[in-house]
């Protein structure tokens, strides 16, 4: 049987450590993003939340974002995340959208 030359031994060492850290990297990512759109879908989930408590205890829809957090409060990022709260009558549920601020850097 032949032998593998030493210098051979440590360059496919090297090569499958930079595989390993990669796939390893490309898994923490991957966990990362899940991670960001459970918070995303989380807080979308308390707004929601929140705007069904202020029609059950009033009879109306909150008229606004603003009107919703001031008097339903729900702490959150705003430099991460933009609410989208587009209400539509007072008798009906409105529409909300959470996305998450794209980084620039």
């Amino acid at each position: 049987m032949k032998q593998i030359h030493p210098g051979r031994k440590l360059a496919l060492s090297v090569l499958l450590l930079i595989v390993l850290l990669f796939l390893f990297i490309r898994g923490l990512g991957a966990i990362s993003a899940r991670s960001d759109e459970e918070q995303r879908r989380s807080l979308e989930e308390a707004i929601h939340r929140n705007i069904v408590y202020c029609y059950t205890v009033n009879g109306f829809y909150p008229e606004s974002l603003d009107y919703l957090l001031q008097n339903y409060p729900i702490l959150y990022d705003e430099d991460r995340y933009i609410i989208y709260y587009q209400p539509v009558a007072s008798n009906l549920m409105p529409d909300v959208t959470v996305v998450e601020r794209s980084h620039t850097r």
